[in-house]
């Protein structure tokens, strides 16, 4: 079953691309509602569309093939988008646990993360998503207020992994059992092993680890 969404949503990407690319949101709001009336998988609308469209954006950003501006409209489509399927995502029994969402100080790219929370909810989990370039003192201060089963930093310019190690140190500092996620675009340039050296903190390259955490987990 998963083969056979894989290959409706092929028919659909390049025309899905090419509106996003376009800013058209309403098209692109068209191909999503037509998968999701038709019963697509969240995880796999988010993964195999969602999340591979940003990253083929970042890729021809990245590549001056397009302007900041229109990578910067093409994430708010996005967004726009994952509003489409919150009336899906949130009608999930919740098993009780807890899960914290956030971007690092100086980290703005927040699409990642944003769809990391819904991962959580998705799997039956409370996710409380902070957004972009959360200072850690608020970080801290809902820490303590949620008590979370885990805290989850997503971070996407590699240049901002000492704003992610200080977030660590700081973090582990104040609560020692604290089970800590950390994952994003940023890893593919470096920076694994000075993060999985910190205790109780997992690097996670893909939704699918997620998922399969989760499931050990919930």
């Amino acid at each position: 079953m998963e083969h056979d969404w894989s290959s409706r949503i092929e028919v659909v990407y390049d025309h899905y691309l090419t509106a996003l690319l376009a800013g058209s949101k309403g098209e692109c709001g068209r191909l999503v509602t037509n998968l999701l009336d038709g019963g697509i998988p969240i995880r796999t609308l988010y993964r195999e569309l969602l999340q591979r469209a940003m990253y083929q954006v970042g890729e021809l950003w990245e590549h001056n093939r397009i302007s900041v501006a229109k990578e910067h409209l093409a994430t708010s489509v996005t967004e726009f988008l994952l509003t489409l399927v919150y009336p899906r995502l949130f009608a999930v029994e919740h098993c009780g646990r807890k899960a914290v969402v956030a971007c690092v100080a100086n980290e703005y790219h927040q699409l990642g993360a944003k769809m990391v929370a819904d991962i959580f909810e998705l799997n039956g989990w409370d996710g409380y998503f902070l957004g972009a370039n959360t200072p850690v003192t608020e970080l801290l201060s809902l820490l303590e207020e949620k008590q979370p089963d885990f805290l989850a930093l997503s971070l996407s310019i590699y240049f901002n992994l000492p704003s992610l190690l200080d977030t660590l140190k700081i973090v582990r500092e104040s609560f020692t059992d604290l089970d800590i996620l950390v994952g994003g675009q940023a890893f593919r340039w470096g920076g694994t092993a000075s993060v999985t050296n910190f205790p109780r903190v997992t690097l996670l390259e893909s939704i699918d680890d997620l998922e399969e955490l989760l499931r050990r987990t919930c």
